[in-house]
């Protein structure tokens, strides 16, 4: 009984739940690998995805390690030797260097590692996938679910294992547990950091590569997706694997790495109510919420008649129900003391907000990107008088789609603040009510490892029907991948809403995590006063940060398409005989191209993400005066809550009209005004063209700017004081 009450028991329970995580991933990469990899031709079209993905993904895991390296140097340096140490500190400047830049190249390498596993199992599950598609939907949807399932637990398991295990580190080390998440805040900005650029990348790839084999290959050539004669498909199915496999995880490993660390900030305020307990409660709670997605994952499966979304919807609402579970004992074992014996209940009541705000998230997205739906059916109906109509209907509903997912956040936000400050009373001051929106945040991101499963489950299976197209097999299997195809295409849909509903939720909750830090660091509470000039303009750039990053991202996938493009008319125009079927394309020509296109382009928006909180914190010092001494950290807070804001906003529009424009294409494409050919489709490529960046690589891309900006200010928070 005193291990279980010890600080010891609750950090076994999370290191032994993340390493029960890894265990079952590798048992399922075991599973998965032992299935038939189906016919000579479908190999060999697979081994030029894996080959096409691999290659791309060493090459920009070598460009973000070397960023990585040059920044965490300066980390160190700024710490060490620029910064000067005061008495709030929670070690001296060289301890706080080392432990800042070492969580930060820890966060850095976790995320680097987690995308990786996850991609590399994501191209063997997809010949896998097409292979079982020839006798059965079922096992179909189990290879392709449980590979994903991979990526997701990884990615949870290695967030929980950087944080804990610094956690466990430094308390050996001798630091006391209250002052351990200010010097570990690194993490979530390591984790970032690689999140901005495996994103922007793997979106640039993935888009300029669609961009190009569909203009050329369907506009222009007649030929249908998947066509083996486009010698832009295998950069295409490549695309889905570095954009939506390695892109998303890296995400959501953000989100969880830095939720964890701002959680944890938040929880020192709860001290003086639930000790060490406050601190550590969200690692447990992040920690039973993976095993409810294991569970979750292995119930998956359905009959050849059934709806594979049901199946996938069932594995998702188990894994809701058995986190509401986990959460509730997690939060009465920890939350509760003689001082608020209730306080257990109303935290229980903000981690369940989380969950359903989650499930709204999941409606709302489908009811926006469905074609069953009034969105979606507008913009198909609007593709009959052509591209123009189209795509004036597809911004129509980006726009009006920001409207209620903001209510939803902001019902969250409130009820989750005011639960939190019932549960401690009126006498914690504003503490209750801010821990209360990260337990909800926790809530949220409880079944972030069956979430990500679902999301890799989309490229896996839109691959497998990459592979049964170009290998050519018989029309029934593929209407088995084409109806996992557009599951995949539903699941990363409603990942992209789940993603932009967290990162809504973490933003706010690590705006306040950085408040708190400034209060630590100074004895002072700020707040963001607009009717200061400083405090105004900098709220103004953050605004214009998020506009100008997103022209960035849009841009270089347009600048990359246009040269696939090029290289697609050449091929054609200089080799009739691709046409005919009588020669091969040069596959290879094209993924070399988007690769180092993609490359190139992903540095000049992530170096200006990077840089503009840096440089509007350390110009704003000087204005530092006698009675603004904490001016620049002020303004600083104002720049990241006007660009969060805009930065959710902008995403909303992004993902959803891509979304919209996307799936109006395929409901034409079903028959509806003319089916596939018709001027009608036409259009509607047009549109699906103009989306494919919103929603894959500048909406996604916003996700991880708005955490990013939380991160890198809770880590120079010191230097703007």
């Amino acid at each position: 009984m005193d291990f279980i009450q010890s600080m010891r028991f609750p950090f076994v329970l999370v290191m032994g739940i993340s390493l029960i995580a890894l265990a079952t991933a590798f048992w399922l990469i075991n599973w998965v690998m032992a299935k038939d990899t189906g016919t000579d031709e479908m190999r060999k079209i697979s081994d030029a995805i894996k080959a096409g993905a691999e290659a791309y993904l060493r090459r920009q895991n070598y460009t973000i390690i070397t960023l990585s390296g040059v920044l965490a140097a300066v980390i160190f340096v700024l710490y060490a030797f620029v910064r000067q140490h005061n008495e709030h500190d929670p070690a001296n400047s060289m301890q706080l260097a080392l432990c800042t830049t070492a969580s930060f190249v820890a966060g850095a390498a976790c995320s680097l590692i987690a995308g990786y596993v996850g991609m590399w199992v994501s191209i063997r599950t997809n010949i896998r996938t097409a292979a079982a598609a020839r006798t059965s939907l079922n096992d179909a949807l189990r290879i392709a679910l449980r590979g994903g399932a991979v990526a997701g637990l990884f990615v949870c398991a290695m967030s929980l294992i950087g944080v804990g295990g610094l956690f466990i580190i430094l308390k050996v080390l001798g630091f006391p547990y209250e002052k351990i998440p200010f010097m570990i805040v690194g993490y979530g900005f390591g984790a970032s950091f690689v999140a901005l650029f495996s994103q922007l990348g793997g979106g640039i790839y993935t888009k300029a590569a669609d961009v190009g084999a569909d203009l050329v290959g369907k506009v222009e050539a007649g030929i249908p997706e998947d066509d083996p004669r486009n010698p832009a498909v295998i950069a295409d199915l490549v695309g889905d694997n570095v954009g939506d496999c390695a892109g998303r995880g890296a995400d959501l490993f953000e989100s969880t790495a830095a939720e964890n660390i701002g959680a944890m900030i938040l929880g020192v305020g709860l001290i003086p109510y639930f000790g060490w307990k406050g601190v550590v409660f969200p690692l447990v709670a992040r920690a039973l919420g993976i095993l409810a997605s294991i569970f979750g994952v292995l119930v998956v499966q359905c009959e050849e008649h059934e709806d594979p979304m049901d199946a996938l919807n069932i594995g998702y609402y188990l894994t809701s129900f058995l986190s509401a579970l986990g959460f509730a004992g997690a939060a009465w074992w920890m939350l509760r003391s003689e001082a608020a014996p209730n306080a257990w209940i109303y935290y229980t009541a903000c981690g369940f907000i989380g969950i359903l705000t989650a499930q709204a998230f999941v409606y709302i997205t489908q009811y926006y990107t469905e074609y069953k739906y009034r969105p979606v059916l507008e913009i198909a109906d609007a593709s009959k008088t052509g591209p123009a109509t189209n795509v004036i209907a597809g911004i129509a509903v980006g726009l009006e789609c920001t409207a209620v997912p903001v209510i939803v956040i902001s019902i969250a936000i409130l009820a989750s603040f005011k639960l939190g400050v019932q549960a401690l009373g009126p006498a914690a001051g504003l503490t209750g009510g801010l821990f209360g929106t990260a337990v909800a945040t926790m809530g949220m991101l409880g079944t972030a490892a069956y979430i990500l499963a679902m999301d890799t489950f989309g490229p896996i299976t839109d691959n497998a029907g990459g592979i049964v197209e170009m290998s050519h097999q018989p029309e029934e299997i593929r209407k088995k991948t084409d109806r996992l195809d557009a599951v995949g295409n539903t699941t990363k849909a409603l990942t992209k809403g789940y993603a932009i509903g967290s990162a809504a939720l973490a933003a706010f909750l690590l705006f306040s995590a950085y408040l708190d830090e400034i209060f630590n660091y100074t004895g002072v509470r700020i707040g963001v006063d607009l009717s200061k000039p400083e405090v105004f303009v900098a709220a103004m750039l953050g605004a214009m940060l998020v506009f100008l990053f997103s022209a960035f991202a849009i841009r270089a996938v347009g600048t990359c398409a246009q040269t696939v493009i090029t290289e697609v008319r050449r091929q054609f125009k200089e080799r009739p005989g691709i046409m005919k079927g009588t020669e091969e394309p040069d596959y290879g020509q094209c993924v070399d191209i988007v690769t180092l296109g993609a490359l190139k382009a992903m540095i000049a928006p992530g170096i200006l993400a990077v840089g503009a909180p840096i440089v509007v914190g350390l110009l704003m010092r000087g204005f530092i005066s006698e009675t603004q001494r904490t001016i620049a950290a002020e303004a600083v807070a104002a720049f990241l809550m006007v660009g969060t804001i805009t930065g959710i906003l902008m995403a909303l529009f992004f993902n959803n009209a891509g979304g919209a424009w996307d799936n109006a294409k395929k409901y034409i494409e079903m028959g509806t005004h003319g089916g596939k050919k018709s001027d009608a489709h036409k259009a509607a490529v047009v549109g699906d063209t103009v989306g494919d960046p919103f929603k894959d690589t500048a909406g996604p891309s916003l996700h991880v700017l708005i955490k990013l900006l939380a991160t890198i200010t809770l880590v120079l928070a010191p230097l703007f004081i």
